[in-house]
Protein backbone atom coordinates (compact mmCIF):
# COMPACT_ATOMS: atom_id res chain seq x y z
CA UNK A 1 0.00 0.00 0.00
CA UNK A 2 1.22 3.07 -1.02
CA UNK A 3 2.42 5.93 1.64
CA UNK A 4 -0.29 8.26 0.34
CA UNK A 5 -2.94 5.89 0.34
CA UNK A 6 -2.31 5.06 3.87
CA UNK A 7 -2.78 8.76 4.86
CA UNK A 8 -5.57 9.08 2.99
CA UNK A 9 -7.47 6.47 5.10
CA UNK A 10 -5.53 7.77 8.23
CA UNK A 11 -7.39 11.24 7.56
CA UNK A 12 -10.73 9.66 6.59
CA UNK A 13 -10.31 7.98 10.50
CA UNK A 14 -9.36 10.80 11.97
CA UNK A 15 -12.14 13.19 10.46
CA UNK A 16 -14.96 10.58 10.72
CA UNK A 17 -14.50 9.68 13.97
CA UNK A 18 -14.16 13.75 15.03
CA UNK A 19 -17.47 14.26 13.48
CA UNK A 20 -19.26 11.08 14.83
CA UNK A 21 -18.10 12.36 18.46
CA UNK A 22 -18.98 16.29 17.34
CA UNK A 23 -22.85 14.56 16.34
CA UNK A 24 -22.55 12.61 19.55
CA UNK A 25 -21.75 15.32 22.13
CA UNK A 26 -23.11 18.26 20.45
CA UNK A 27 -26.63 16.67 19.87
CA UNK A 28 -25.80 16.10 23.56
CA UNK A 29 -25.78 19.55 24.44
CA UNK A 30 -28.40 20.97 22.19
CA UNK A 31 -30.56 18.01 23.60
CA UNK A 32 -29.95 18.93 27.36
CA UNK A 33 -30.29 23.14 26.78
CA UNK A 34 -33.55 22.16 24.95
CA UNK A 35 -35.04 19.28 26.94
CA UNK A 36 -36.16 21.26 30.04
CA UNK A 37 -35.03 18.70 32.35
CA UNK A 38 -36.07 15.65 30.75
CA UNK A 39 -33.69 13.21 30.48
CA UNK A 40 -35.69 10.55 28.16
CA UNK A 41 -36.47 13.26 25.45
CA UNK A 42 -32.47 14.32 25.64
CA UNK A 43 -31.99 10.76 25.63
CA UNK A 44 -34.29 10.86 21.95
CA UNK A 45 -32.91 13.51 20.46
CA UNK A 46 -28.87 12.34 21.18
CA UNK A 47 -30.50 8.84 19.57
CA UNK A 48 -31.97 10.24 16.81
CA UNK A 49 -28.85 12.63 15.71
CA UNK A 50 -26.37 9.56 16.60
CA UNK A 51 -28.03 7.09 14.28
CA UNK A 52 -28.49 9.91 11.46
CA UNK A 53 -24.63 11.31 11.55
CA UNK A 54 -23.27 7.72 12.23
CA UNK A 55 -24.92 6.26 8.96
CA UNK A 56 -23.89 9.34 6.92
CA UNK A 57 -20.42 8.75 7.72
CA UNK A 58 -20.13 5.32 7.25
CA UNK A 59 -21.68 6.01 3.61
CA UNK A 60 -19.21 8.79 2.83
CA UNK A 61 -16.17 7.76 3.89
CA UNK A 62 -16.54 3.47 4.24
CA UNK A 63 -15.13 3.33 0.48
CA UNK A 64 -11.76 5.10 2.17
CA UNK A 65 -10.82 3.88 5.09
CA UNK A 66 -13.54 1.40 6.09
CA UNK A 67 -15.25 3.73 8.00
CA UNK A 68 -14.24 1.52 11.61
CA UNK A 69 -14.51 4.56 13.81
CA UNK A 70 -13.58 2.87 16.93
CA UNK A 71 -10.42 0.97 17.94
CA UNK A 72 -12.76 -2.10 18.74
CA UNK A 73 -13.34 -2.68 15.55
CA UNK A 74 -9.93 -2.03 13.54
CA UNK A 75 -8.61 -4.65 16.44
CA UNK A 76 -11.12 -6.79 15.97
CA UNK A 77 -10.76 -6.84 11.79
CA UNK A 78 -6.72 -7.19 12.71
CA UNK A 79 -6.86 -10.48 14.74
CA UNK A 80 -9.37 -12.07 12.19
CA UNK A 81 -7.16 -11.29 9.23
CA UNK A 82 -9.52 -9.27 7.63
CA UNK A 83 -8.12 -5.38 7.99
CA UNK A 84 -4.43 -5.05 6.27
CA UNK A 85 -4.29 -1.23 7.03
CA UNK A 86 -2.11 0.36 9.90
CA UNK A 87 -3.71 -0.64 13.12
CA UNK A 88 -1.90 1.40 15.96
CA UNK A 89 -2.30 3.99 13.19
CA UNK A 90 -5.70 3.60 12.85
CA UNK A 91 -6.14 3.53 16.63
CA UNK A 92 -4.25 7.01 17.15
CA UNK A 93 -6.66 8.56 14.35
CA UNK A 94 -9.45 7.36 15.75
CA UNK A 95 -8.07 8.79 19.62
CA UNK A 96 -7.14 12.22 18.19
CA UNK A 97 -10.17 12.35 16.42
CA UNK A 98 -12.37 11.70 19.02
CA UNK A 99 -10.87 14.48 21.23
CA UNK A 100 -10.92 16.69 18.10
CA UNK A 101 -14.58 16.34 18.06
CA UNK A 102 -15.62 17.04 21.71
CA UNK A 103 -13.28 19.99 21.50
CA UNK A 104 -14.88 21.56 18.31
CA UNK A 105 -18.53 20.77 20.05
CA UNK A 106 -17.13 23.21 22.46
CA UNK A 107 -16.00 25.56 20.59
CA UNK A 108 -19.48 25.83 19.07
CA UNK A 109 -21.50 26.22 21.99
CA UNK A 110 -18.85 28.70 23.58
CA UNK A 111 -18.12 26.38 26.38
CA UNK A 112 -14.60 25.91 28.43
CA UNK A 113 -12.28 24.04 25.53
CA UNK A 114 -10.82 22.35 28.35
CA UNK A 115 -12.87 20.08 30.64
CA UNK A 116 -13.36 16.29 32.10
CA UNK A 117 -16.36 14.62 32.82
CA UNK A 118 -17.96 14.78 35.99
CA UNK A 119 -20.35 11.89 35.09
CA UNK A 120 -19.81 8.72 36.58
CA UNK A 121 -21.14 5.71 34.58
CA UNK A 122 -19.18 3.06 36.13
CA UNK A 123 -21.51 0.10 37.72
CA UNK A 124 -21.41 -3.86 37.14
CA UNK A 125 -24.62 -3.58 34.61
CA UNK A 126 -22.37 -0.82 33.21
CA UNK A 127 -19.74 -2.85 32.66
CA UNK A 128 -22.17 -6.11 31.25
CA UNK A 129 -24.34 -3.55 29.19
CA UNK A 130 -20.48 -2.42 27.59
CA UNK A 131 -19.67 -6.42 27.24
CA UNK A 132 -22.59 -6.76 25.08
CA UNK A 133 -22.95 -3.51 23.35
CA UNK A 134 -18.99 -4.25 21.67
CA UNK A 135 -19.93 -7.62 21.18
CA UNK A 136 -24.12 -6.87 19.08
CA UNK A 137 -21.72 -4.49 17.50
CA UNK A 138 -18.93 -6.49 16.35
CA UNK A 139 -21.70 -8.97 15.34
CA UNK A 140 -23.03 -6.81 12.92
CA UNK A 141 -20.42 -5.36 11.30
CA UNK A 142 -18.62 -8.63 10.80
CA UNK A 143 -21.95 -10.58 8.70
CA UNK A 144 -23.67 -6.93 7.68
CA UNK A 145 -23.58 -7.51 3.90
CA UNK A 146 -21.32 -4.68 2.55
CA UNK A 147 -24.40 -2.43 0.72
CA UNK A 148 -26.50 -2.50 4.03
CA UNK A 149 -23.76 -2.00 6.59
CA UNK A 150 -24.23 1.90 7.18
CA UNK A 151 -27.77 1.24 8.00
CA UNK A 152 -27.76 -1.37 10.28
CA UNK A 153 -24.19 -0.57 12.02
CA UNK A 154 -26.21 2.97 13.05
CA UNK A 155 -29.57 0.82 13.72
CA UNK A 156 -27.74 -0.95 16.16
CA UNK A 157 -25.95 2.20 17.64
CA UNK A 158 -29.60 3.52 18.03
CA UNK A 159 -30.78 0.01 19.51
CA UNK A 160 -28.60 0.35 22.08
CA UNK A 161 -28.44 3.70 23.40
CA UNK A 162 -32.38 2.46 24.99
CA UNK A 163 -31.85 -1.21 25.94
CA UNK A 164 -28.54 -0.96 27.36
CA UNK A 165 -27.87 0.50 30.56
CA UNK A 166 -24.32 2.40 29.62
CA UNK A 167 -25.86 3.91 26.48
CA UNK A 168 -24.33 1.72 24.19
CA UNK A 169 -20.71 3.31 23.90
CA UNK A 170 -19.16 0.36 22.24
CA UNK A 171 -15.89 2.64 21.56
CA UNK A 172 -12.94 2.89 23.37
CA UNK A 173 -12.46 6.12 21.20
CA UNK A 174 -15.79 7.64 22.39
CA UNK A 175 -14.88 6.97 25.61
CA UNK A 176 -11.69 8.84 25.09
CA UNK A 177 -13.40 11.39 23.82
CA UNK A 178 -16.15 11.56 25.68
CA UNK A 179 -13.77 11.95 29.17
CA UNK A 180 -13.44 15.50 27.63
CA UNK A 181 -16.76 16.99 28.24
CA UNK A 182 -18.71 17.80 31.09
CA UNK A 183 -21.79 17.56 29.17
CA UNK A 184 -25.02 15.07 28.54
CA UNK A 185 -22.95 12.63 26.55
CA UNK A 186 -19.59 12.77 29.01
CA UNK A 187 -18.06 9.99 30.93
CA UNK A 188 -16.09 10.74 34.35
CA UNK A 189 -12.28 9.40 33.79
CA UNK A 190 -12.80 7.33 36.69
CA UNK A 191 -15.52 5.22 34.95
CA UNK A 192 -13.03 4.69 31.61
CA UNK A 193 -10.90 2.11 32.47
CA UNK A 194 -13.70 -0.67 33.27
CA UNK A 195 -16.20 0.76 30.00
CA UNK A 196 -12.63 0.04 27.80
CA UNK A 197 -11.69 -3.06 29.81
CA UNK A 198 -15.30 -4.26 29.36
CA UNK A 199 -15.29 -3.31 25.51
CA UNK A 200 -12.10 -5.33 24.91
CA UNK A 201 -13.53 -8.60 26.77
CA UNK A 202 -15.99 -8.19 24.07
CA UNK A 203 -13.64 -8.01 21.61
CA UNK A 204 -11.56 -11.07 22.38
CA UNK A 205 -14.76 -12.82 23.01
CA UNK A 206 -15.92 -12.62 19.50
CA UNK A 207 -12.66 -12.93 17.85
CA UNK A 208 -12.77 -16.39 19.83
CA UNK A 209 -16.00 -17.16 18.75
CA UNK A 210 -15.31 -16.62 14.96
CA UNK A 211 -12.60 -18.28 15.31
CA UNK A 212 -13.68 -21.38 16.95
CA UNK A 213 -16.79 -21.50 14.52
CA UNK A 214 -14.35 -21.03 11.25
CA UNK A 215 -12.52 -23.99 13.22
CA UNK A 216 -15.78 -26.22 13.60
CA UNK A 217 -16.67 -25.49 9.35
CA UNK A 218 -13.37 -26.51 8.34
CA UNK A 219 -13.68 -29.53 9.91
CA UNK A 220 -16.57 -30.73 9.04
CA UNK A 221 -17.52 -33.26 6.77
CA UNK A 222 -18.66 -32.04 3.51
Amino acid sequence: MSEARTAQRLLAEGLGTAALLAVVVGSGVMAQQLAGGNVAVALLANTSATVLGLWVLIELLGPISGAHFNPAVTLTLAALRRFDGPVWGYVAAQLAGAALGVWLVHAMFELPIWQLSAKARWGLGAGISEFVATACLLAVVLRAPATKAPGLVAATVGAGYWFTASTFFANPAAVFGRMFSDSFAGIAPASAPGFVAAQLLGVATVVAVVRALTRSRAGAPG
